[in-house]
């Protein structure tokens, strides 16, 4: 007789693994691919003090913006947070550290973190501030900073399917970071749409393998009004 692995808990179990002062890396792009469930109840338990990793702060009732905007991340690690003003005004008054990386960089640490590598090599900023206390190196006659690599505690992804062992299917677009993150941390979470048997997915078109995934958690939707409604 095969036994198979279910890796499907309730959302009580799920947040056992977030707590006060983790580093949270979220998947997700202007609120799209973050997972509504688990911010919702992340909000409702009271975590605070987190060190957050992800593209960018949302927007102010959007996805990854409602634990911004509640005052809950001691700090952010992004490409942006142009579209939610309380990012900006919690980092302009100190309440919140906020540390941009260009897009391209910041997807490139956090797949480096996933890939177990120490870090990457970039040339972007040469020359400028950005430069300032990097390690330099020099390949093949060119100078590069040293950019470490990132991973987190616990990481949070949003998809559209997922058999119980945790292999993960995305909905188009929402896919952006989701993979990534879901390699970079210790415990992954990911909250999604629809749970089938395994054998049920097609391998195809399965993006992240279940070894990655932690837990998995059934998503109650999207809860929010999007800005461009």
């Amino acid at each position: 007789m095969t036994q198979t692995i279910s890796k499907v808990v309730s959302l009580d179990e799920a947040l056992a693994h977030i707590t006060d002062g983790i580093t949270l890396m979220f998947g997700g792009f202007g609120g799209v691919g973050n997972p509504p469930t688990l911010i919702d109840s992340i909000l409702r338990k009271g975590v605070t003090d987190l060190d957050l990793i992800g593209n960018d702060s949302g927007f102010p009732d959007i996805g990854i913006g409602r634990l911004v905007t509640a005052g809950r991340a001691h700090s952010l690690i992004t490409s942006h947070i142009g579209s939610n003003p309380n990012a900006g005004r919690l980092m302009t008054e100190g309440s919140m550290k906020v540390t941009f990386y260009p897009q391209g960089t910041l997807a490139e640490k956090i797949r480096a973190g996933g890939m177990g590598l120490g870090g990457i090599l970039v040339d972007v900023g040469l020359g400028t501030i950005v430069e300032e206390g990097k390690q330099k190196i020099e390949v093949d006659g060119k100078t590069y900073m040293v950019e470490p690599a990132l991973t987190a505690k616990v990481g949070i992804v949003y998809a559209k399917k997922a058999d119980e062992y945790g292999n993960l299917v995305y909905d188009k677009s929402a896919r952006n970071f989701n993979p990534l993150v879901a390699m970079a941390a210790d415990i992954t979470i990911a909250e999604v749409d629809e749970i089938v048997p395994c054998g049920a997915l097609d391998p195809e078109c399965i993006v992240t393998p279940g070894v990655y995934v932690d837990c998995i958690v059934q998503s109650e939707g999207v809860n929010w009004k999007w800005a461009w409604e």
